[in-house]
């Protein structure tokens, strides 16, 4: 297929039959300029693949009420989303979205770094962190709604140095506790089970003594059992660890949580839930651009799993362009 000149959508992971309504097809606002779209999607994906053809033409009537016309393209496995991504920016493509979960997004975005094109987030993944943290939501009807009034914003990336790779992320990254969860979480329950496959996962390590490793940063090293490099507030989608993290920022917020007894972790993630995390004892926040990380721990991106440390998260800036809707802070 020749891709020069088209817009890319990115489809991967399902929605739900009530996240495309009939209000979103009113919508007819033009977000030109950019050009004709093409619809990558992944047919086994989420709740996709339950019925692929409706969700399909759902999807593609909604974008077209905002004058995307989108050629649908099925992926066909893990990368594929990185891949397409590199070779749209590759031949001119102005704008990339990618409607899928965070996972798939991280593909796209390793794609798209330093790249002129733009990158535009619509949800239908199991968190959908960036989502949700854009004001976006998490019914895809609504967020393709919002879409022609985003704007087109240069931000920073996060990148993880590992000890085999680099690997780029928009969200967050983490090392200890929550990667290890991601690491041994099984991917049948996760596509049961959702976002509480997470919890689930986290209640079964409830006996187990957690990993300690140092992270250093601003000059000073401190020992911990999970470290959170953030670029958004929310955790998950649920929680807010980072309170003073953005995507118009160019550091991380680091959340450095101290301690190896699992309970500890426990009362961490409850307070949480009640907004008061960073005022326990035990929880240290800065802004930094760079996290080292020493020790053998697990590590993840955007909630993928990216291996075990020694590593680095580091701010790479103005590395992308996002479509942000004005209202975000």
């Amino acid at each position: 297929m020749d891709v020069t000149g088209r817009v890319y959508l990115i489809l991967a992971a399902g929605t739900s039959r009530s996240g495309i309504k009939k209000k979103a097809l009113r919508y007819t606002e033009n977000i030109a300029p950019y050009r004709q779209p093409v619809l990558i999607y992944n047919p086994t994906a989420g709740k996709f693949r339950k019925n692929p053809q409706y969700y399909l033409e759902r999807t593609l009537a909604a974008l077209e009420q905002c004058k995307l016309r989108a050629e649908p393209v099925p992926t066909k496995g893990p990368g594929d989303a990185t891949a397409i991504a590199r070779a749209a920016a590759a031949s001119g493509a102005d704008l990339i979205l990618v409607l899928g979960g965070d996972g798939t997004i991280n593909e796209a975005v390793n794609g798209m770094i330093h790249s002129a094109s733009a990158l535009a987030i619509l949800p239908g993944g199991t968190a959908n962190v960036l989502a949700v943290e854009l004001g976006l939501g998490w019914r895809l009807g609504p967020a393709i709604q919002r879409l022609p009034q985003c704007v087109e914003e240069r931000v920073a990336a996060g990148r993880l140095c590992g000890r085999e790779q680099c690997r780029y992320f928009l969200a967050m990254g983490g090392a200890g506790l929550d990667a290890k969860i991601v690491h041994d979480l099984n991917p049948a329950l996760k596509r049961r089970a959702g976002k509480l496959a997470y919890w689930m996962c986290g209640f079964a390590h409830i006996a187990e003594r957690v990993g300690q490793f140092e992270a250093r940063i601003n000059g000073g090293v401190y020992r911990c059992g999970f470290a959170l490099a953030s670029r958004v507030r929310n955790y998950g989608g649920d929680l807010e660890l980072a309170r003073g993290a953005s995507l118009r920022r160019d550091d991380f917020e680091v959340v450095l949580f101290e301690g190896s007894h699992p309970l500890r972790y426990l009362g961490y993630m409850m307070a949480a839930g009640v907004r008061r995390v960073q005022k326990m004892p035990g929880v240290r926040t800065a802004h930094a651009s760079s996290v080292e990380l020493t020790g053998d721990v697990h590590v993840q991106v955007d909630g993928e799993y990216a291996g075990r440390t020694p590593a680095r998260f580091e701010i790479v800036p103005a590395a992308l362009t996002l479509l942000i809707p004005p209202a975000y802070g």
